[in-house]
This record gives structure tokens, sequence and C-alpha cells, in this order.
């Protein structure tokens, strides 16, 4: 059974960086497209950003673009999401998940997705 496993969520202030990453449990992330989403409390889950398989396609929710990144380490099997310029807005529980291709923002879409790590709290305040 395919496992992911979220980690680096912690309390930043605002402004602040933090990276994320995305490890497979028993299986290797390396022949999965990968997605980051978030739900904060109260809201449904979104897309935010994921990373094809070879890495060379990725795509971003427009509330990210230009602040977030997503990268992956086939080395280390891991998938890594970088987000800069941190907001309390982007306050929520983050999540990653597999799927088998990321062309575009249409493959964001929570319902896409079959695997899913616990998800790693990132809390942004002062």
């Amino acid at each position: 059974q395919l496992q992911l496993v979220e980690s680096g969520g912690v309390l930043v202030q605002p402004g602040g960086s933090l990276r994320l990453s995305c490890a497979a449990s028993g299986f290797t992330l390396d022949y999965y497209a990968i997605g980051w989403f978030r739900q904060a409390p109260g809201k449904e889950r979104e897309g935010v950003s994921c990373i094809s398989s070879s890495g060379g396609n990725t795509a971003y929710a427009d509330s990210v673009k230009g602040r977030f990144s997503i990268s992956r380490d086939h080395a280390e099997s891991t998938v890594y999401l970088q987000m800069n310029s941190l907001q309390p807005e982007d306050t929520a529980v983050y999540y990653c998940a597999a799927d088998f291709d990321c062309y575009s923002d249409y493959d964001l879409r929570v319902e896409k997705y079959e695997y899913w790590g616990q998800g790693t709290q990132v809390t942004v305040s002062s």
C-alpha cells in the first residue's frame, strides 16, 4: 500500500519561509506525479501545486504563484514544497498525494488523487 509522509510544518512568522517534504514509505515516489494540497479550518481541501514524475512539468494555484516552488529529488525519492513570503492565510494542514500525471492546474483537483499522506500543520502567525 502506498504511504506518503509529510514533514516540515511548523509555526512561522508572516513573511517567513518554510520547506515541506513528502517521502514515501515502502515504495518509491519516482514513478508518480505528486501534488501538494492544503486544508484550512472550516474550508475545503484545495490544490496548491503538483509536479510530474520526471519533474519536467509543474503547476501552481494562483494563490501561491510566485511564492511557492515545487521540486523533487529522485536520489532521495522526495518531493519538496518551498514556501516563501508566507501569510496568515497560508495557515493550513498541508498534504501530499500521489497520482500519475501533472500537466496543468487542472491536475490540482482533489478527487484526482488516490493516495494521501496524513498531513503536516503549517501555522503562519506573529
